[in-house]
């Protein structure tokens, strides 16, 4: 319960980039950010994993970052470009969904969390929180991104070669 209550406080905590106040605005990301590392680790060390918990933790990350994403774009913090380069490993993820999905193999893949979105979600927010506090980030630290993405799918393939290799089908 705890977890999936800390995945949901960063609803309200993306419309505080709203705010112009950067004080504001860093103790939104900062308390994202916390709020991400702790939902997972209580629900892993309390025993308190829940499938509703699983799609809600990366539907609250990624709700919070394209929210910053529009608010640091309208705001010409973030060019198109870099914006799209920090979705990069979300929408490769997401085609895989989608062709899960479309082929009928999703019920056989149980959700759970890769290091490599770890990674990247963590990525995320420390460049959100660098660009709220109106850093200067150098623009080579947004081509991380496409790399995640083409680790994501190895990743995503990795594990369904070794746990499921019926779908390889």
């Amino acid at each position: 319960m705890i977890p999936n209550l800390l995945s949901l406080s960063r609803i309200p905590l993306a419309f505080l980039l709203l705010s112009e106040n950067t004080f504001v605005r860093l103790f939104a990301l900062i308390t994202a950010t916390l709020s991400d590392l702790a939902d997972g680790y209580i629900a892993r060390r309390f025993k308190q994993r829940t499938r509703l918990g699983t799609l809600l933790d990366p539907l609250t990350d990624k709700f919070f970052v394209l929210f910053a994403l529009t608010v640091f774009l309208h705001e010409n913090r973030l060019s198109l470009t870099e914006a799209w380069l920090m979705l990069c490993r979300d929408v490769a993820v997401l085609f895989f969904g989608l062709y899960l999905l479309i082929t009928d193999k999703w019920r056989a893949n149980r959700i759970r969390s890769f290091w490599c979105g770890k990674i990247t979600t963590t990525l995320q927010f420390l460049i959100l929180i660098c660009l709220a506090a109106k850093l200067t980030l150098h623009p080579a630290l947004f081509g991380l991104f496409p790399l995640l993405g083409i680790l994501a799918l190895f990743e995503l393939a990795l594990t369904r070669k070794t746990h499921y290799p019926s779908l390889l089908k």
